[in-house]
């Protein structure tokens, strides 16, 4: 009767995992169509066997790679075998069984599946390879994280059942499930520029990975651009020989520095023919289209430098050694078009894909409208404008593409001066261009920048690594549906997909790409495989930490943002700062210190708002049951605490509105950041700062220290002198002190706290009164401009 009811509850148990806590069994990404949780779970051991159809290569080799992956990452040789007789069924399977068999349904297309997990059998089910290849992804995220490993007993075995002695092999639990799976859109791309920072053929390979994980058919490659000819063209070898060199490289962001400061170090390296080759086969295998992009006919001067006479003036150019649109572009001669028809060949010839991505975007029309040849081209042809001209280019190379059996996407600006018949839209400046070439009856794949651009920020800007700007976090780029509302369902039907893209300027390193791209790109995948309506941020949010673990035994160096507290700050009638931290959903558990040392375990718990009575560098980290979530050397914040805390303060100078945003919190505690082209916390001023500040009583007062910005990239210059005042009625005002700054200071940009002592007084009013310079000063990026003040946090000392 005992072992009856030690049955009966063990089963009960079983059914309730399976049933009221399945989902944290399950944690794919992206997130399937269909998943119907079932008790129990199949034992992948040493003898599992793999079966696929007779003759079918395709399938052999996606189970093979099956296999294979098994044994590397825990050492188990799985049986494989071609299927010659009747399917297994879950009734009458004695054997531990995956199989592969053709699946009859129509309505799944070439890249559906079905996948059945019984205790005793998986059963994967697909019209064609492709289909197949996404259930094994599907397969690998039902698996332990560490079954994605690259090598046994390397990573942790804490998710793997069974014996862990070398002289038995442990064995695998894949829950059982119902699975039936398609994407919602036939183009799932992930774009990397290796023009602005050339990333090695054996990282591709890991991209191509990471992207076949998360189900990404079309990797977007752009290889030429300003800063560098990143492929080999065997009839043009000055591309390489000469387009593939810049003689050194910006420091830091745009901005950072006035005047800009540059590396010294040459930078060189491309693709030979046959490592594209190598790349492409590769890519294959992962049922991955590869796309070249070819900029034309801006972005060009790499292949001007090379190839001068294909520029509408002599020259001489340079391979770019900063960021940025340049005037500079192909000019539209005979010349010109036998050279990209010559390229385009060549690369035509290198690559299958039925897609060839051609640029079009920011091309300056500056030297078309200058150029005499292209003033009487235009006569000639009947162009009205540049924009039309631009047109006519893109419409020839079109031609000329199609020619070949091919078609060419182009990013939205081909759409100005009438878009090329054949012509797929990359539509990136927002919407809008997405919209009006679907209404045009024209394909388009939705990328735009605030959605879409993996290289902005995707946290706090003043604590990320450099950044192009702009910012994208997880949750933002999660929220995306590429299909524009209001579209008609004949309109709709021409998006294709979308795009998440890696623009390398502010990326030089892997590891620094890696951490960019992940988890957002995971993000990407689910929206642009998974329906509509299936999305749901938070479940996504509870398959993150599982997937993490796989990306860890990838090893790959993803961003851990998502865990990161989220910090807010408000003044105290009595003068101090009280800063509220707000948790992730999953990491509740935040440790902070208030003397800028890095948090512990052992740190003070957050519990409730800090209130701060003195100023002080908070940190903050999340927790899990005593292991870190967050990264350990990022988030902290200044705080800043002084008689002006809190204190109200009359602008008789109103601050102007625009960037750097104006939100007139200028004794508040908080200090403002710098990052990318991102500015917070700042309020500019064109004319003199001229605050009144009441402290609300009589205090001794001897000090004022007031943050001003230095960004004089963007004609923010620091004052040319200050005036302090005190007054103990706000009416009658005395000097207290008068200082002359040095507002042509150049260097890096950022917030300069400027102390400004004098002898001990009584007051209760303290005018500021900072002079702003004019106009730029001669020695700066744009002297003679009318210069502005940018304000940060003022303290009475």
């Amino acid at each position: 009767m005992l072992t009856r009811l030690l049955f009966i509850a063990a089963f009960s148990l079983r059914l309730l995992v399976a049933s009221g806590q399945s989902t944290d069994r399950y944690t794919i990404i992206p997130r399937p169509v269909q998943l119907e949780p079932r008790a129990g779970e199949f034992l992948v051991s040493q003898h599992t066997m793999v079966m696929v159809p007779f003759a079918q290569a395709d399938l052999k080799a996606i189970a093979e790679s099956f296999v294979n992956q098994i044994k590397l990452s825990s050492g188990m040789s799985l049986s494989l075998r071609t299927l010659d007789k009747t399917p297994v069924s879950g009734a009458n399977a004695g054997a531990n069984l995956i199989q592969f068999l053709p699946l009859r349904d129509t309505t799944m297309g070439d890249e559906g599946y079905h996948l059945t997990v019984t205790p005793q059998l998986i059963t994967i089910e697909a019209a064609e390879p492709k289909g197949f290849f996404y259930a094994v992804q599907t397969l690998y995220q039902l698996l332990p994280p560490s079954v994605l490993g690259k090598e046994h007993g390397a990573g942790s075995m804490g998710s793997l059942v069974g014996p862990a002695s070398r002289s038995a092999l442990p064995a695998l639990l894949v829950p059982a499930c119902r699975i039936q799976d398609k994407p919602r859109y036939v183009y799932r791309g992930m774009n990397l520029d290796v023009s602005r920072h050339f990333f090695s053929v054996a990282f591709i390979k890991k991209y191509l990975d990471l992207m076949a994980l998360h189900k990404f058919n079309n990797f977007h490659w752009h290889l030429t651009d300003d800063q560098g000819w990143r492929i080999e063209i065997k009839k043009y070898p000055k591309l390489t020989q000469i387009g593939s060199r810049r003689r050194e490289t910006l420091v830091g962001h745009y901005d950072d520095f006035d005047p800009q400061v540059f590396d010294g170090k040459p930078y060189n390296d491309f693709y030979t023919q046959d490592e594209i080759r190598e790349v492409i086969r590769y890519a294959a295998t992962k049922y991955i289209n590869v796309i070249p992009e070819i900029e034309l006919p801006g972005h060009a001067l790499a292949a001007l430098a090379s190839y001068p006479e294909l520029a509408c003036t002599t020259g001489p150019y340079q391979v770019a050694t900063k960021w940025g649109v340049f005037d500079d572009v192909f000019c539209p001669t005979e010349k010109t078009f036998t050279f990209l028809q010559d390229v385009l060949t060549e690369v035509i010839e290198l690559f299958p894909s039925k897609y060839i991505h051609i640029g079009g975007d920011e091309c300056p029309k500056t030297v078309w409208h200058r150029s005499a040849f292209c003033q009487q081209l235009m006569k000639r042809l009947k162009l009205k404008n540049e924009n039309q001209l631009q047109s006519y280019i893109i419409t020839r190379i079109d031609k000329f593409v199609t020619s070949k059996g091919r078609r060419i996407i182009g990013w939205d600006e081909i759409l100005q001066g009438g878009l090329s018949p054949n012509a797929t839209v990359m539509s990136w400046r927002g919407i809008n261009g997405g919209i009006q070439a679907a209404k045009l009856h024209h394909d388009v794949i939705m990328t735009p920048g605030q959605f879409c651009y993996l290289n902005f920020y995707q946290g706090d800007f003043s604590q990320e690594p450099v950044a192009f700007g702009g910012s994208l976090p997880i949750d933002k780029v999660y929220s995306y549906d590429p299909t524009p509302a209001g579209l008609l369902p004949t309109e709709a039907k021409y998006i294709l997909g979308a795009q998440g893209n890696v623009w390398t300027e502010y990326i030089a390193t892997p590891d620094q790409a890696e951490y960019m791209i992940w988890p957002r790109a995971a993000a990407m995948a689910e929206v642009v495989w998974t329906p509509l309506a299936q999305k749901d941020y938070n479940d996504f949010a509870r398959r993150l930490p599982t997937h993490f673990e796989r990306l860890s035994h990838l090893n790959v160096n993803y961003a851990r943002t998502f865990y990161d507290a989220q910090f807010s700050a408000k003044p105290t009638s009595e003068g101090h700062v009280e800063v509220t931290l707000a948790p992730n959903i999953l990491s509740p558990d935040i440790r902070y210190t208030l003397d800028g040392s890095i948090p512990s375990g052992e740190s003070a718990r957050y519990e409730k708002p800090i209130l701060l009575t003195r100023s002080a560098t908070v940190r903050t980290a999340t927790f899990q049951n005593g292991k870190p979530l967050s990264q350990l050397a990022k988030l902290e914040k200044d705080y800043l605490v002084s008689k002006a805390t809190g204190k109200s303060y009359t602008l008789l100078n109103a601050p102007t509105s625009g960037r750097p945003d104006s939100n007139y919190n200028l004794t508040d505690g908080t200090t403002g950041g710098i990052g990318g082209y991102e500015i917070s916390g700042v309020v500019a001023f064109r004319n003199d700062l001229n605050a009144v500040i009441d402290l609300g009583k009589l205090e001794p007062v001897e000090s004022v220290r007031i943050g001003f910005l230095k960004y004089t990239a963007k004609n923010i210059c620091l004052p040319k002198q200050v005036e302090i005042s005190v007054s103990e009625d706000g009416k009658v005002f005395k000097p207290a002190l008068t200082a002359r700054t040095n507002a042509a200071e150049s260097g890096k940009r950022a917030i300069v706290r400027l102390p400004f002592d004098f002898t001990t007084t009584h007051a209760r009013y303290i005018r500021i009164i900072a002079r702003n310079v004019g106009k730029v000063p001669v020695g700066l990026r744009y002297p003679g401009k009318a210069a502005q003040l940018g304000i940060d946090e003022i303290e009475v000392r």
